[in-house]
């Protein structure tokens, strides 16, 4: 229970590049009821989600920090905003930004909840960069300090407790998605065909992600090939951030796996509910690192059967409206491929109308929203209290 009264957040986030983090703070933003005022502080700078913030009316804030390299300096300025903004709670957002709120509200002279906020799993420190270990150790000998940690998947918290992190902060809240935004449209499919030049009966397999090792690109590359081999009218769509013909790993892949004039390669995009809507199969390739695939439940969101790595929350996100697989096995995520392109249209429809089902009964954004909002006031009104 709260006292009633309006509630500031000031959210401090890594960077407001396109990713899932930035994706699922811009949500929560824009649902949020009006009692609940927001500021956004990056660390970095405002990149491609800071300016939609903006257009929110919420303020946006850029320090300018180098991507993975803590500054003094930078904490100083932090430590002057949060003063002078004077919320009722900081939420943290990825490593970076929990570990430079944390420390920014202890030098606010004041006490002040703080919330962690971690969307990624951790299967092996060695993957990280060096200053991203680093600040991950640091983080899970600071973990007494956050009033919580919210985790977007059961699979990071067991990671993260298992470096340290305490247990008893664990709060798991997926990420939610909007079902009026990400939706079935029958003009999709022939839209997006016609833009890249298929014929209205391909088959079309797509992967949206960013271009990161831990997405494993070469490996779905590799499995398209072996698909190719029994359907012939397989085409694959890869759009997201350095998904480019400037790429030049995945330019030398399609290459050396024979694939040319089949895999279209789109960037970051816009328009990715037209996209997703217009596919036959979504997939997610991951090797490690995801923890709660936004680019899934929003495939699923638009009806859409999913193929995905068993890595985070990922098979339980699709549940039994797709299928999972054992990550970095190219011959294994091919055949699963095969399997639902050999089920027929029918057979994907039904997997797709569940899918949706799925994402409107239990990770819808109004869901989620609520669900922090009640965790905010849960903390202010303990705060108010003390």
């Amino acid at each position: 229970m709260t006292d009633g009264k309006p509630i500031s957040v000031q959210h401090v986030i890594t960077g407001l590049s396109t990713g899932g983090a930035e994706m699922m703070l811009l949500k929560l933003l824009s649902g949020f009821r009006s009692d609940v005022t927001s500021s956004v502080i990056s660390l970095s700078d405002s990149g491609t989600i800071g300016p939609a913030i903006s257009r929110l009316g919420v303020s946006v804030d850029s320090l300018g920090m180098a991507r993975a390299i803590p500054d003094p300096l930078k904490l100083f300025a932090l430590t002057r905003r949060m003063r002078h903004v004077n919320p009722d709670l900081v939420q943290g957002w990825m490593n970076h930004g929990n570990l430079m709120s944390t420390l920014a509200a202890l030098g606010s002279r004041r006490s002040l909840p703080v919330l962690w906020n971690i969307r990624q799993t951790v299967y092996d420190l060695a993957r990280e960069r060096r200053v991203t270990a680093m600040v991950i150790r640091l983080c899970a000998r600071l973990s007494g300090q956050p009033a919580a940690i919210i985790y977007n998947s059961v699979a990071g918290a067991d990671q993260h407790e298992a470096l340290g992190y305490r247990h008893d902060k664990r709060v798991i809240l997926p990420n939610g998605f909007d079902a009026e935004v990400f939706r079935p449209d029958p003009g999709a499919r022939g839209r997006l065909r016609s833009e890249l030049g298929l014929s209205p009966d391909s088959l079309l397999i797509g992967l949206i992600a960013r271009y990161h090792p831990m997405k494993d690109h070469a490996g779905f590359l590799k499995a398209a090939a072996v698909v190719r081999r029994s359907h012939p009218l397989a085409n694959f769509v890869l759009a997201g951030k350095g998904v480019t013909s400037d790429q030049p790993v995945l330019v030398n892949a399609i290459h050396d796996e024979g694939l040319e004039g089949s895999v279209f390669l789109l960037g970051e995009r816009k328009d990715t509910p037209r996209i997703n809507a217009a596919l036959d199969i979504a997939c997610s390739s991951s090797a490690w690192g995801e923890g709660f695939s936004n680019s899934i439940g929003e495939a699923m969101s638009c009806a859409v059967p999913c193929v995905v790595t068993d890595i985070g929350d990922s098979a339980y996100l699709i549940a039994k409206s797709g299928i999972s697989v054992a990550a970095s096995n190219p011959e294994i995520f091919a055949r699963a491929l095969v399997e639902l392109l050999d089920a027929g249209t029918e057979r994907r429809s039904a997997m797709g109308k569940a899918a949706r089902q799925r994402v409107e009964a239990e990770f819808s954004i109004g869901t989620v929203v609520h669900r922090y909002e009640a965790l905010y006031r849960e903390h202010v009104a303990r705060s108010r209290s003390e």
